[in-house]
């Protein structure tokens, strides 16, 4: 094993110890004492903060088990980052408060040049046609933080009526412009979608509140789904019908292929047929509906009314 190699596979070896002995690196890397003496020199001065424990018993501790193990990447795993980062680049609203432009600037600025150049010739032959945001978002970053601590959340809702309420939120999502978020409300226990522009205020909430597990909150949405959209549909859908589908669908929408042709099905609520009708419509001539017929008839009204 190489040096380099070895001196990153003990950090990460480290990484979820308190406290270790010298035996500890020559037993489990097959090196000297001499060896991980020197390992250890060389650790200390890339960052790993450990202090040596006197006495016939000692060993050393670590100051601070947080450690983040230098990684190194190839020319190729370098472009596929930065080409990730160049899909970002429209969003202006992210859960991290970050730009990403920002971002690809300080990565940049640590590569040698000639992969700079490249990164640059690569940009400028590759272009991303995405939807911008219909609005920025504040604060997204507190609804990423109560996912991740399994906090709860006090917004004021205003996309329907004005209304506070107390929310655990399960996903967040972004889709067409709009970042959505799935969540339970602590007080009703009803699921729901918000538009997470639509809410003028998010912190997390300090009250007494019983709160629901990661399982839970899936049951939770599982429940809502298969009751809520409680009306089938099915449209068949030819190739072009189907690519549009994989470009643009919704959770309630599934593709499904039998006996060579594509169906675009699921289930939707009574109170989403309008909708539902408009996002068929953005189909033209490529999906037809076979059920239900009162899904249809709204269909046929709608573009009466168009052309009325």
């Amino acid at each position: 094993m190489k040096k380099a190699e070895r001196l990153n596979q003990e950090l990460f070896y480290l990484n979820n110890k308190r406290r270790f002995h010298l035996e500890d690196l020559t037993i489990e890397f097959n090196i000297s004492k001499r060896t991980a003496l020197r390992d250890l020199d060389e650790l200390s001065e890339i960052g790993l903060p450990y202090y040596t424990d006197a006495g016939r018993y000692g060993g050393y501790t670590l100051l601070n088990q947080t450690l983040l193990p230098p990684v190194t990447f190839n020319v190729q795993e370098v472009q596929a980052i930065f080409f990730a980062l160049s899909g970002m680049k429209g969003l202006s609203s992210n859960p991290f408060e970050k730009s990403f432009p920002q971002i690809q600037k300080k990565l940049l600025e640590t590569l040698p040049r000639k992969q700079q150049q490249g990164i640059d010739s690569m940009a400028s032959a590759v272009y991303f046609y995405s939807t911008a945001p219909v609005k920025s978002v504040a604060n997204l970053d507190i609804v990423m933080q109560s996912i991740l601590n399994e906090q709860a959340l006090l917004i004021t809702d205003t996309q329907h009526v004005v209304r506070k309420s107390i929310i655990q939120v399960f996903e967040l999502f972004y889709r067409n412009g709009i970042w959505f978020c799935s969540a339970v409300d602590l007080v009703t226990h009803k699921w729901g979608t918000y538009r997470c522009d639509k809410l003028t205020e998010i912190s997390l909430y300090d009250g007494q509140v019983e709160l629901f597990s990661n399982a839970e909150l899936q049951q939770l949405q599982d429940k809502y789904e298969a009751t809520y959209h409680n009306i089938q549909f099915r449209c068949v859908v030819n190739k072009a019908g189907r690519d549009h589908f994989l470009r643009d669908h919704y959770p309630n929408m599934r593709l499904v292929e039998e006996n060579d042709k594509a169906y675009v099905c699921g289930g939707y609520n009574i109170t989403e047929e309008t909708y539902m009708v408009e996002y068929l419509l953005s189909y033209g001539k490529n999906m037809k509906i076979e059920y239900p017929e009162s899904l249809a008839k709204k269909y046929r009204d709608y573009l009466t009314g168009l052309l009325e």
